[in-house]
């Protein structure tokens, strides 16, 4: 007598393999050549806009702020340059959520990549760049450096010198992560390779201080390699968070040994020389 044993259909999954097989997220829109040139465009666009933006707010507030600068000691005044870098990076942060959420329609923080870490692996990060700093600090010399460099020129006062640490340590880290092991990693990677993504960011982050070191060839081609790492760091994880808590340990012991050096801020004059 035969007997007929029912079947499974072979492209509908049973029922304890549904239960046992984890759902899976759909990955992220692939990051393209539009989105690079896009990027680029909107850098352009941004600078612009922040430094009109900047000094409209300048010459709204002088005369109630009684200020007195011409536009040459304005070039060179430290909250005025932090006020345009501080209104840049809004700008940045605020084109790429739109190209991320509204142009890609995806999550925000999943497709640049940020991941939950937790407390360990921060504050192990966060000693990484710490150590980082020590250790730039004691390797010597390799190419012909400058004993003055543009940035220093920004310590001018105790007060200078508090919202320059405060910018580094709090805003530089997480949006600098985000422009260049964000978006442009994910970019280079995903045209290219890991490998081309890694250099590639650590050059143009590089380029981006190359203006506050001019002529400090030693310290342009260290903070590369401090690059390096962050872009290494991002790589090899998968994840933007360790080269955010890299970056901001090591902006903060940077600025807590100038804190230390200078008894407070207080003889900054030493570090800017006669």
């Amino acid at each position: 007598m035969d007997e007929t044993q029912p079947t499974t259909p072979q492209d509908v999954p049973s029922l304890a393999e549904s239960t046992i097989t984890p759902a899976q997220e759909s990955p992220p829109k692939p990051w393209g050549l539009r989105d690079l040139l896009l990027f680029i465009a909107f850098v352009l666009v941004g600078l612009f806009a922040a430094n009109l933006l900047v000094s409209l707010g300048y010459v709204l507030l002088r005369p109630i702020m009684h200020w007195h600068l011409t536009k040459q000691q304005l070039s060179t005044n430290t909250f005025f340059l932090l006020a345009l870098q501080t209104v840049f990076y809004g700008l940045m942060l605020g084109f790429i959520y739109f190209l991320v959420t509204v142009d890609h329609r995806q999550a925000f923080w999943a497709t640049l990549r940020w991941r939950r870490i937790n407390i360990g692996h921060a504050l192990g990060c966060l000693a990484g760049g710490a150590l980082m700093t020590i250790a730039i600090a004691l390797l010597p010399p390799v190419l012909p450096d400058s004993t003055r460099f543009p940035l220093e020129s920004l310590f001018s006062s105790r007060a200078a010198a508090y919202a320059i640490g405060a910018f580094a340590i709090l805003v530089a880290p997480l949006v600098e992560e985000m422009i260049f092991r964000g978006v442009l990693f994910a970019i280079f990677e995903s045209q290219v390779s890991v490998s081309f993504a890694v250099l590639m960011t650590a050059v143009l982050f590089g380029g981006l201080h190359v203006p506050e070191y001019w002529g400090a060839w030693n310290h342009m081609f260290l903070i590369f390699l401090v690059g390096l790492v962050f872009s290494l760091a991002r790589g090899r994880t998968g994840s933007l968070a360790p080269s955010v808590f890299l970056h901001m340990g090591y902006n903060a012991t940077m600025m807590l040994g100038l804190f230390v050096s200078t008894e407070h801020f207080r003889t900054l004059h030493a570090l800017l020389g006669p």
